[in-house]
């Protein structure tokens, strides 16, 4: 969703949701055809809304067991418009990833420290 440029961010309330591959044999044995359009429909659909500054942050766990997990901070108007978003994620939507929304407030921040 688009957000206008004299929107207050101010008045925005900040959630996390988390993802846990819903086959974590994924991680090791890699992605089938299903999982790997899903997925790259998930990061493209990320990219479009952290453009739109809906996404803060998104990123996942570099490990590869049963406890690797990504997050997705976002900013939303209200916990249905942040559940809504969720649950339209491609991998959510697709059962690819299970999701948990979480409301949260980000409490320090420098994106100047964030290093690729």
């Amino acid at each position: 969703m688009p957000r206008s440029p004299s929107l207050d961010q101010a008045s925005l309330a900040q959630y996390l949701y988390k993802i846990v591959p819903v086959r974590p044999e994924m991680l090791t044995e890699g992605l089938n055809e299903f999982e790997k359009k899903t997925m790259t429909d998930h990061f493209e659909r990320l990219q479009s809304l952290m453009a739109n500054g809906v996404v803060i942050l998104a990123g996942r766990t570099q490990n590869t067991d049963y406890s690797s997990f990504g997050i997705v901070i976002i900013n939303a108007d209200s916990e249905e418009e942040a559940r809504r978003i969720m649950h339209e994620d491609p991998g959510v939507k697709n059962k690819v990833v299970r999701g948990e929304l979480y409301p949260y407030k980000i409490a320090l921040l420098n994106a100047d420290n964030a290093k690729s």
